[in-house]
């Protein structure tokens, strides 16, 4: 038995557990046309399995607007969809005052004028900020354009930045991962939480995992996590360990 395997066994004895996942890249492959990603069949049926436990919790936390973490994943209630980095929660909007109205909309023309022209590059309107893509981007045109991006609107007073693959997001609100993490174990009342996540922005919420969770890092690069996998089919393996161990 691996020490994940034999985590997640320990896991499945909380009082109450609270699943928490990254979309993009964990349930989902990532893909070139984000409206194109869905999750990995198995995975979805193993996170509904989990939900319908009891004493189970279960939450996607993502970087995509909520909206579109909705139509992409194709999930909804029991299953909690925490999007723009936990600035939006499960009511569906996220409450700006007139000031950050404001900047928000000077952000989003701003950044509609630096990309404008610029081949494979593409905006995402959030509730509370403006991510800039550039997967599909040369990786000239993409550093350019990430480079003018921080020199420019990222720059400016009031303005977040959380940085990921091939994406910067720009957020009138401060929220990160960590915090969105902490919120949920507290509405929930969670004796503990596996989180799992791929890129730089789930660090935040990897950093606020305590003893007793479980951290699942997919894919490479530096890490708080404990664990790591190499691909979303290992957390479809993972998730259908977690139904049984949990059942029995």
């Amino acid at each position: 038995m691996t020490d994940l395997q034999a985590a997640v066994r320990a896991l499945a004895r909380a009082r109450h557990l609270l699943v928490a996942l990254d979309f993009d890249g964990v349930l989902a492959p990532i893909v070139p046309v984000p409206s194109d990603a869905r999750p990995l069949p198995e995975s979805a049926a193993a996170i509904q399995e989990l939900a319908a436990l009891p004493g189970t919790s279960v939450a996607l936390l993502s970087g995509r607007g909520r909206a579109d973490l909705a139509t992409v994943s194709g999930l909804g209630s029991p299953i909690r969809l925490i999007g723009s980095h936990g600035s939006e929660f499960d009511d569906g909007a996220a409450l700006l005052d007139d000031e950050q109205r404001a900047r928000l909309e000077k952000l989003a023309a701003e950044l509609r004028e630096l990309v404008d022209g610029e081949p494979g590059v593409t905006l995402e309107p959030k509730p509370t900020g403006v991510a800039v893509h550039v997967r599909n981007a040369p990786p000239d045109v993409g550093a350019r354009v990430l480079d003018a991006v921080r020199a420019g609107p990222a720059a400016r007073e009031g303005i977040e930045v959380t940085p990921g693959k091939a994406v910067l997001d720009l957020s009138v609100a401060r929220m990160d991962k960590g915090a969105a993490l902490e919120l949920l174990r507290e509405q929930v009342g969670a004796d503990a939480v596996l989180f799992a996540g791929d890129d730089v922005t789930d660090e935040t919420a990897f950093a606020r995992l305590r003893p007793g969770d479980v951290g699942v890092k997919v894919g490479p690069g530096d890490t708080a996590a404990e664990h790591r996998v190499d691909a979303p089919p290992d957390i479809t393996a993972l998730l259908q360990q977690l139904v049984e161990a949990r059942r029995a």
